[in-house]
């Protein structure tokens, strides 16, 4: 599968962040869209039947694969694992926030709620946190930025989540530890707080690219914030003219 196969699959099943991967150099969507598109295969693992069984072999089997990589083993034929392994082998990119990655999204298989808050801020830093993370460090993040990285990946998959709360209670999930309307708005402003002291941050030029994902973020903590009932009634949405100038913005401004 080639960079360009990555680019169309992220393109059908991660929009948003294909769109930011767009705004990127063409350099910087070669490492960004093996990432994403891995991502989007292990997104859609729990998923793929009623049988957590089979979910469960799915989001293994990436497991597995990540633990050869890593090890320098054959890879076995898949469309996206020989990109990612070619990215992960070149670089010497670390495959644990890959490897924590796939094994929060086994929660996405159940419908047992989180058990606690500290479990919901673990799932987030493990999953779009940790996507960050992989790709910023593949871009040039060093060790040090890890934090503020991950508060931005935090943020943006808080929003992210909290956008998608009325699809997923529909698939009989419990995306919130607590939904109660106060407790999702001091949950959208911890997110703006992150998001706030990581601008304070003077981050490398180069892995600005990454953070981008994170583009939505602030309008959708904004208006969780401000009025949590928005969540529940799905309309965290920005228009899409409102949603292109603010990517635009941030492109043009070199900045996430």
């Amino acid at each position: 599968m080639s960079i360009a196969d990555c680019a169309a699959l992220v393109e059908r099943g991660d929009p948003d962040r294909f769109r930011a991967a767009m705004t990127a150099p063409v350099a910087a969507r070669e490492v960004l869209f093996p990432l994403y598109a891995f991502n989007v295969e292990v997104t859609r693992a729990p998923w793929a039947s009623q049988e957590p069984m089979i979910c469960e072999m799915r989001l293994q089997w990436w497991t597995d694969l990540l633990g050869e990589i890593a090890d320098g083993a054959a890879i076995r034929a898949h469309e996206v694992a020989t990109p990612l392994a070619g990215l992960v082998r070149e670089n010497g990119l670390d495959v644990a926030p890959l490897q924590a990655l796939v094994q929060a999204r086994r929660w996405d298989i159940y419908r047992a709620p989180f058990e606690s808050l500290d479990a919901f801020d673990a799932y987030l830093d493990a999953s779009a946190a940790g996507l960050m993370w992989a790709t910023a460090q593949a871009l040039g993040a060093p060790a040090e930025t890890e934090r503020t990285v991950r508060d931005i990946g935090w943020s943006g998959g808080l929003a992210a989540l909290l956008r998608a709360v009325p699809a997923l209670e529909a698939r009989g999930r419990h995306p919130l530890h607590d939904g109660r309307p106060e407790a999702v708005a001091a949950l959208a402003r911890r997110g703006l707080e992150r998001l706030s002291a990581a601008r304070q941050v003077g981050l490398p030029k180069t892995a600005l690219p990454a953070l981008r994902a994170a583009w939505r973020a602030e309008a959708s903590l904004t208006r969780a914030a401000a009025a949590p009932h928005r969540v529940a009634d799905g309309q965290l949405e920005e228009g899409p003219l409102r949603q292109r100038a603010s990517l635009y913005r941030r492109a043009l401004s070199r900045g996430w």
